[in-house]
């Protein structure tokens, strides 16, 4: 993940554009292509949106762990840690007894 960074960071520095990238433009950017990644979607069937929109939802889902990774050095997030330590506070909240197979929200897990 370090490597995908330091290789997007070495694009944006070259082309002199770290001036544009705060936290709140990051952010910003990172919701805009959630979004247009979530076009792929609209009227159309998961299976149909896939089918007739595979190429450009792997462009714009690149574009989306992009702002992420750029938003997480801005931020100095270590991405990868903050993704280990999420998933062990995602197993305390679903455990697997009481969310298997479950698509429940952990507060209405019984």
């Amino acid at each position: 993940m370090k490597h995908l960074q330091q290789k997007i960071i070495e694009f944006r520095d070259a082309r002199n554009w770290k001036q544009f990238h705060t936290p709140k433009d990051l952010a910003i950017s990172l919701s805009l292509e959630a979004g247009e990644f979530l076009e792929n979607f609209q009227w159309k069937s998961s299976e149909e949106a896939v089918r007739e929109n595979f190429e450009n939802m792997k462009d714009e889902l690149a574009d989306v762990v992009i702002y992420a990774l750029l938003l997480a050095h801005e931020l100095g997030i270590d991405l990868e840690e903050a993704i280990i330590n999420k998933i062990k506070k995602n197993e305390q909240k679903y455990p697997i007894e009481k969310s298997f197979g479950s698509k429940k929200k952990y507060t209405e897990l019984e």
